[in-house]
């Protein structure tokens, strides 16, 4: 039992652990002053510090004190006595190594140090198995390690084990903070990547509301030197931070490349051509391409491997017109895909990605059926107001039920009054 002297020593021992592992911002330099500490405090020759991997699997020295570096070494989780504390969750005396099976004796033989006596506590914060402070030959007269030594490395390794856990949570936590700024930027570059709402007459109208932070949806639409108005809609395949950049990728190379090369197929083939060479795992672009002449109302359109847009005339019949290529990145070719020529003739042609079609209202999922019904009904309105009507039961549904987005919602419309 010990004495009150030792007690007060203790206690002043774990104050200055608690105290180095509440203000540093290094975790690792946090053990290693800890263990000296507790070396020096036990009157140890030597310790050292094993954590469990991620896997699980192995146990890694992490940090060590004494006559010899075995910073790094592994052992297969449950291996020699510090893998049975851990393992065991309980703390371990061992006064004669030589009469211990568990025992490793290769350490001693790859450093050539004679470990006498091992004194071991596991690092464990509920269920959480984190690993174990070893330490090792007792500097007294029998050279023996006490119980009263067990307890206070007991004690030491459990506070130990807590600001192990606080300080991987608040690593974590700047992460996720670092991941969400990163997101925002992501997303805000990509929204200056989307054109900006012109006001009426101008026959184009863009919307894309993202399910994420960022976006793999987009759409672009430019004015040409001669008045002709080219532009597209795609949707990348995935979500998250790929699915973004392969989007800002393409996005970005149908406006460069779109101001010079005016047929939509042949875009769409140089653009299937570039993606083809650096899309990865799998990844794919489906995507539309068009030029409107406001003038006479007529489209150029090549589709490649996207939803069939929509085609609502003047008297408000309805048509679709399918994809005639396979998405972007798929085939390495550049060769000009498809095009066909819409006359519009006082209607709207109507492009958007799958998120419109599989959104839900209250009544349920939308659909393509009812997706044209709503713009076929309000297609005496201001094309920006057709898009508003579809948007408003959309995001009313998922505010009312506390949901989010299933998927991106992105919609371009193509409207001709010139003949009004």
């Amino acid at each position: 039992m010990p004495n009150r002297t030792e007690l007060m020593s203790a206690l002043d021992l774990l104050s200055d652990m608690n105290r180095q592992f509440a203000t540093s911002l290094d975790i690792q330099d946090t053990l290693r002053f800890a263990l000296r500490l507790i070396t020096d405090h036990v009157n140890a020759e030597g310790g050292s510090v094993f954590l469990l991997e991620q896997d699980g699997h192995r146990l890694a020295c992490r940090a060590c004190t004494g006559p010899v570096d075995i910073l790094g070494i592994t052992l297969d989780a449950g291996q020699g006595i510090v893998g049975r504390s851990v393992a065991c969750n309980e703390g371990v005396i061992v006064r004669d190594v030589s009469k211990d099976p568990d025992f490793q004796v290769v350490v001693d033989q790859k450093t050539g140090f004679v470990t006498r006596s091992i004194l071991c506590a596991p690092m464990t914060v509920k269920d959480e198995h984190l690993g174990a402070i070893e330490l090792v030959n007792k500097r007294s007269t029998d050279g023996l390690f006490t119980e009263a030594d067990l307890l206070l490395l007991q004690t030491l390794a459990a506070s130990a084990a807590m600001a192990l856990v606080n300080a991987r949570m608040s690593q974590a936590l700047v992460e996720q903070e670092r991941l969400r700024r990163e997101l925002e930027l992501a997303a805000a570059i990509q929204r200056n990547l989307l054109p900006e709402v012109r006001p009426a007459p101008f026959p184009v109208y863009g919307v894309n509301l993202p399910a994420r932070t960022v976006s793999g949806d987009f759409y672009d639409f430019f004015t040409l030197d001669d008045g002709r108005i080219g532009f597209c809609l795609g949707d990348v395949s995935g979500k998250g931070m790929n699915a973004a950049l392969l989007m800002s990728k393409t996005a970005s190379l149908f406006r460069c490349l779109g101001k010079t090369i005016h047929e939509p197929g042949r875009l769409l083939g140089t653009l299937n051509s570039e993606i083809s060479e650096t899309a990865s795992h799998g990844m794919f672009v489906t995507m539309i391409a068009g030029l409107l002449n406001p003038a006479d109302g007529t489209v150029r359109l090549s589709n490649a491997g996207h939803e069939p847009p929509l085609l609502v005339a003047r008297d408000g019949s309805r048509s679709s017109l399918a994809a005639d290529a396979p998405p972007l990145g798929i085939l390495p070719d550049n060769a000009a895909l498809p095009e066909i020529e819409v006359a519009l003739d006082g209607g709207s042609l109507y492009l958007f990605s799958d998120g419109v079609t599989e959104g839900t209202t209250a009544g349920g999922r939308l659909g393509r059926d009812g997706f044209e019904a709503i713009v076929t009904e309000h297609r005496s309105q201001p094309v920006g107001e057709r898009i508003e009507h579809v948007l408003r039961l959309l995001r009313a549904n998922v505010e009312n039920n506390g949901d989010k987005l299933h998927d991106d919602i992105t919609i371009l419309a193509i409207d001709d009054r010139h003949d009004d």
